[in-house]
């Protein structure tokens, strides 16, 4: 218990430095191009074009079964958290094995490196859904008391991503090949993760029950049901009991990991 107590405080004590080295990071990235910067919404912006003209205009606007909402926008709510999801877990992976000679030449908390790697993706993020969100409001659905839920499948969105990075960042240290275990992941789970496949539309059947044992099922179904006012946190009270032990486990394994194997990281430049 000491132990996360002490995470959670070197989390909450560098949190300006959190945010300083992923600024700092974007820029570095984006130097040598000529837009700079500008390709952090320039890139979310073709993404949710080229989604909506093949499956907005392809598909001819049909609607979800059961449901009178247009495809493209239920795919948008799964696919806007979805490429966040996918590229922090990736980027988080790396986090600590890319900067080895940061941590063997300074003193900086490597319990924040896969914490960085989460935050550099918030503005891509945030740029989507706001894309999305303008786009879905001049279609006539129009904010409800629902949509406060985002703030809270948000939220659980980040602790997830937190909780596997720390986990993953430390795994592909000590074995490199994990990296592309975990890309190979990432592509298996777009499909049995809600994304663009409706996972929860037999509710009693019980691949559907296994499917449901994906956390990544509960963030995605949740902003889903916070956008199109489907049910509220309380509808699903257990799933989100289950979903918040299995992310705390993973944080608390990924944090022990971390704190037992960090003094011979070095070892492994």
């Amino acid at each position: 218990m000491n132990v996360l107590i002490n995470w959670c405080r070197v989390q909450l004590y560098s949190t300006s430095k959190i945010f300083r080295v992923a600024r700092f990071d974007k820029k570095a990235t984006h130097q040598n191009h000529f837009l700079g910067l500008l390709w952090e919404f320039l890139s979310p912006t073709i993404q949710i074009v080229i989604y909506y003209l093949i499956f907005g205009l392809r598909l001819g606007g049909q609607n979800m079964v059961n449901s009178d909402v247009p495809y493209v926008y239920w795919m948008l709510m799964g696919v806007i958290p979805w490429f966040y999801i996918s590229a922090s877990i990736n980027a988080g992976a790396n986090s600590i094995s890319s900067n080895l000679n940061l941590i063997s030449k300074t003193k900086f908390p490597v319990e924040i490196l896969p914490t960085i790697s989460i935050v550099k993706g918030l503005n891509g993020f945030f740029s989507m859904l706001g894309l999305f969100l303008c786009l879905y409001i001049g279609t006539g659905h129009f904010p409800d008391i629902y949509w406060l839920q985002l703030i809270y499948y948000f939220l659980a969105m980040l602790l997830l991503l937190v909780s596997i990075s720390t986990l993953n960042a430390v795994v592909v240290i000590f074995f490199r090949d994990y990296q592309l275990i975990i890309s190979s992941t990432m592509r298996l789970l777009f499909f049995i993760s809600g994304v663009v496949i409706d996972v929860s539309v037999n509710p009693d059947s019980l691949l559907t029950k296994i499917l449901h044992l994906n956390p990544f099922v509960y963030v995605i179904e949740g902003f889903r049901d916070a956008l199109l006012g489907r049910a509220g946190i309380l509808d699903h009270f257990w799933w989100g009991i289950y979903f918040f032990s299995v992310t705390f486990l993973i944080l608390v394994v990924g944090i022990y990991v971390t704190n037992k194997y960090k003094r011979h990281f070095v070892e492994y430049m």
